[in-house]
């Protein structure tokens, strides 16, 4: 009798956390439903990079992205400042594959807006992504903030704001930081340096230092079909 009451007691208890981490799963399920609706698009926007020891310019430039993981920034003057970990602008590589255990990790805001915490961990111990940390606005079931570890291509971090895309959870504005040594500059590109001075970089080498990309999003022209050709 005693070990039945016991039974009850620990079921009582377990139970309210067992429902929360499915909860959480479902909420994470319901972010991944509305990205999944945009095969590719085509957007338009600025973009304005600062990296301490660098002068890159405010440009124009055009996102290409096709399912899974294909994605291009064409920048008009020039070189678009991206380090290669922000393939996953817009998740779509950390959600895809459903391979992952989700867990809660309480709440918090971004921007004054109240959101749930989930920490996803890929099941696949080789995967390139470690581990990453969604900050997730549960009223509109996008994404407003995410931390990302990966194996080879260092830590970053991207703020999302949404307003006329937010249907198809793509952001009007995305904010991204990331560690400049992860991000090699290509052979013989010349940049202005803050002390004025223009200086060739060799390949593979940039100083340890933290950059920050903004893009806003003017323009989105979404599931219209692009071809492979567009990312070569």
């Amino acid at each position: 009798m005693k070990k039945t009451i016991l039974a009850i007691i620990m079921l009582c208890l377990l139970t309210p956390f067992v429902l929360y981490a499915q909860d959480v799963s479902q909420l994470v399920e319901k972010v991944k439903a509305k990205i999944e609706q945009v095969k590719d698009y085509t957007a338009s926007g600025k973009m304005k990079t600062n990296v301490s020891f660098l002068k890159v310019p405010v440009a124009n430039v055009v996102i290409y992205f096709k399912k899974p993981n294909q994605l291009k920034i064409k920048n008009e003057k020039g070189i678009s400042f991206v380090p290669k970990g922000t393939v996953s602008i817009n998740l779509n590589n950390v959600l895809s594959s459903g391979s992952y255990t989700a867990l809660d990790a309480g709440v918090d805001k971004v921007a004054g807006i109240p959101v749930r915490v989930v920490k996803l961990l890929p099941s696949d111990e080789n995967a390139d992504v470690v581990l990453s940390t969604l900050y997730i606005d549960e009223a509109r079931q996008v994404i407003l903030r995410s931390r990302t570890t990966t194996r080879d291509n260092g830590s970053y971090e991207l703020e999302m704001s949404y307003a006329k895309y937010v249907s198809f959870g793509l952001p009007d504005k995305i904010i991204f930081s990331f560690n400049t040594k992860e991000y090699k500059l290509p052979k013989g590109m010349t940049f202005d340096f803050d002390d004025g001075s223009a200086v060739k970089q060799e390949a593979g080498k940039t100083k340890n230092k933290k950059g920050r990309a903004e893009i806003t999003i003017n323009s989105y022209s979404i599931n219209k079909g692009l071809a492979d050709d567009v990312f070569k």
